[in-house]
């Protein structure tokens, strides 16, 4: 998924700038500072005055996120390391797996198995981990209305730059008609930075923010129910047929695969 965002921006960048040269622009002619600072120091100011700053401070870290694509565990890996603990505990019990879950590296699987090996009431441990979600997803959805916010302030302040550009050029009038042209060009470069700047890159990695929430509240999902179904003391085989559920079609694996998969685990 990060992969699929660098992509997505070059292409949009080849696709504008190519399209903008074969014109027979000059990519020089969209080279202009002031227009620069009054979309992306303006929308950086309008985006801050909108958030609390606690907020503001993950912009950095999201923006990696949407390159990078989702962390964490791999669904198809956390399912068979589920199974695995399905099949140990129905063996040793449920205080076997404590070890087990402290090596597991997702804070939230983490928290959920040591709530159940605490002997936690299934309903209280669900009510735990479903607020627990809640509140995952909140600051997910949070820091990507940053992104759509600011996408939204960015074209608003490239049309202000194209004004006060306008002004200035206007204000000049009487002089040489080639010198007006080109003022009123680079006034418009402010235009083009504020709507490039929206639709390649803010609103983008807002939708994808998004995308990579949903995912990963799935694979919290999947956790959840796994590891319900191992307090339950369901059989491994079931619990596997539950967690595959979570997962497309296209990324379980082989159904020869799956019994050593469950074994290897176990051991």
């Amino acid at each position: 998924m990060g992969l699929a965002t660098i992509i997505g921006i070059v292409v949009a960048a080849v696709g504008i700038l190519g399209g903008f040269i074969i014109e027979g622009g000059a990519i020089a002619s969209l080279m202009n500072i002031p227009g620069f600072m009054i979309v992306v120091v303006g929308t950086l100011g309008a985006t801050i005055t909108s958030f609390s700053m606690s907020t503001i401070m993950t912009v950095p870290g999201s923006f990696m996120r949407a390159l990078k694509g989702a962390g964490g565990d791999e669904p198809v890996e956390m399912a068979d390391r589920l199974v695995g603990m399905a099949d140990k505990a129905r063996r040793e019990g449920l205080l076997s797996l404590e070890d087990d879950a402290r090596a597991v590296e997702s804070e939230f699987a983490r928290k959920g198995l040591m709530l159940m090996i605490d002997g936690t009431d299934p309903d209280a441990l669900k009510s735990i981990m479903e607020i627990e979600m809640d509140g995952i997803a909140a600051r997910d959805a949070e820091r990507a209305e940053v992104f759509k916010m600011a996408s939204g302030f960015s074209p608003t302040l490239g049309v202000l730059g194209a004004v006060m550009g306008l002004i200035t050029v206007l204000g000049g009038l009487g002089g040489d008609v080639a010198d007006l042209g080109h003022g009123i060009a680079v006034a418009f470069v402010a235009t083009f930075y504020g709507v490039g700047f929206a639709n390649v890159v803010l609103l983008p990695i807002a939708v994808k923010l998004k995308a990579i929430s949903a995912e990963e509240q799935l694979v919290r999902d999947m956790i959840l129910e796994g590891i319900l179904s191992i307090q339950a003391g369901d059989n491994p085989r079931i619990v596997r047929e539950k967690l595959m559920g979570f997962i497309p079609p296209a990324d379980r694996p082989a159904d020869e695969e799956e019994e050593p998969a469950v074994e290897q685990v176990a051991a």
